[in-house]
């Protein structure tokens, strides 16, 4: 069993910056692909960024490309999600999610373990 917990986020303007950490505990073996989903009003989960711990091999949505980085520090077990030039429409509930196998899978029923989520809110 993998528990997540995130932190950050809040309110921040449109053209601001957040960061979103992730920690994992327990078997933390299973956590071999973390990434971070968000879900906003009226829309599905989608996938916003991916790693793979081992390697360090990345996955970003098209609409967050260029704008948020994801990186590890897999001695604390730790994923952060860097969110920069942030727009209104980033606005969501994002959560921190984890899987076993090394493929950057943008499904999100292939991802076993989830945080409770942080919201998001960028004002325009």
């Amino acid at each position: 069993q993998v528990t997540l917990v995130e932190s950050g986020g809040g309110v921040v303007q449109a053209g601001g910056s957040l960061s979103l950490s992730c920690e994992a505990s327990g078997y933390t073996l299973s956590a071999s692909t973390m990434g971070w989903f968000r879900r906003a009003p009226g829309k599905e989960r989608e996938l916003v960024a991916a790693i793979v711990r081992a390697t360090g091999t990345t996955y970003y949505g098209a609409s967050v490309k260029g704008r948020f980085t994801i990186s590890r520090n897999n001695a604390r077990n730790m994923v952060h999600l860097q969110m920069k030039s942030l727009k209104p429409e980033d606005t969501a509930l994002y959560y921190c999610a984890a899987r076993s196998g090394f493929s950057l899978d943008t499904d999100r029923t292939s991802y076993n373990y989830w945080g409770q989520g942080t919201q998001v809110t960028v004002s325009s």
